[in-house]
């Protein structure tokens, strides 16, 4: 595996400046935004697209640092009732899909998206519970209107362009747990699959390593988010899982991210790193840093300093014991 980060925690340095800070770290990859949620701070997709030289000039700069791409990321939503942001969304994927193609780079991560809970709804609606019914009834009209048809066309032109897309099970979209994501890639096929974060399953009672597993079996891992998240449950007795407060009312939320290490322990991140070795993820382990009470630069340290303790690069040998 390669210790990576998810380069918008460094939005504001040029893009030869989070190369370094990256390169300095001891990190091997880089996951760089594209347009949506991310912005696309370090990669202009429409001057790239339009010329090989720039591309080529663009590669070399990552290359003669020693560093990959592992992913370019999108996030937004495509499915969405706002027709004007669904549409932005739609074209930054499409975009970012076709420049991977391009520079070789194996991923495009993003969200699945959530539609209205009708077709006049002009709102996102995330049911989640089936009763009254009618909430049962939109679930199902989102999924078979809205959902599948849509990742069924997005996940044959990533096929065709030979790119993996990693949905990130994030609650608020309907891809979040292992269920719907496998739901849906059973739907799609096969190029579709996860951009697994433990620290969106934590919040939602998931154990990480059970996850690795389900999804692993399926092949369905393509990328890998490093964050954690703490558990505070005083305030989950108050609040609940589903806690609408803001970020950064830390004192009384019922969870929050925190950088690696500082939700659960070393023995909890050995055994996830163990776990995606074990089921067949042996890529790029991502940072990423949404941790309210840390700067930017000690919450990545941190991660970084933490995930090298327990992190597994090498291949495995033969048994020589037995």
């Amino acid at each position: 595996m390669k210790l990576g980060v998810f380069a918008v925690l460094f939005s504001d340095k040029s893009f030869e400046e989070m190369l370094d800070r990256a390169k300095e770290s001891g990190l091997k990859a880089v996951e760089i935004g594209t347009g949506g949620y991310p912005g696309d701070a370090h990669c202009k997709v429409d001057e790239l697209l339009e010329s090989e030289e720039k591309r080529n000039e663009y590669l070399d700069k990552v290359h003669e640092r020693g560093l990959t791409i592992s992913a370019f990321s999108c996030h937004g939503n495509p499915i969405s009732p706002d027709k004007k942001f669904a549409e932005e969304s739609h074209e930054a994927f499409v975009k970012t899909v076709r420049l991977a193609s391009l520079m070789g780079v194996p991923v495009v991560n993003t969200f699945s998206g959530t539609p209205g809970g009708s077709e006049s709804d002009q709102s996102p609606n995330w049911p989640v519970t089936p009763w009254p019914p009618e909430y049962s009834d939109s679930l199902e009209w989102q999924w078979n209107e809205k959902l599948i048809p849509y990742w069924k066309e997005q996940g044959e032109f990533a096929e065709k362009h030979n790119v993996k897309v990693g949905l990130e099970l994030h609650a608020g979209f309907l891809v979040h747990t292992p269920y719907t994501m496998l739901k849906l890639r059973e739907a799609t096929n096969d190029a579709i699959g996860a951009n697994l974060d433990p620290s969106h399953l934590w919040w939602q009672g998931i154990d990480p390593v059970a996850a690795i597993k389900i999804l692993g079996n399926a092949d369905a891992i393509h990328h890998f988010h490093a964050k954690d998240t703490y558990i505070d449950q005083e305030n989950v007795n108050m609040y609940g899982l589903t806690d609408m407060q803001p970020y950064g009312n830390v004192k009384t939320r019922a969870w929050t991210f925190r950088s690696v290490g500082y939700g659960h322990g070393t023995e909890e991140w050995s055994n996830i790193i163990s776990a995606l070795r074990t089921y067949g993820y042996d890529y790029v382990v991502s940072i990423e840093h949404e941790d309210p009470i840390m700067s930017i630069n000690e919450g990545f340290n941190q991660a970084v300093k933490n995930l090298k303790s327990v992190l597994i690069e090498e291949p495995a040998t033969e048994m020589w014991w037995a």
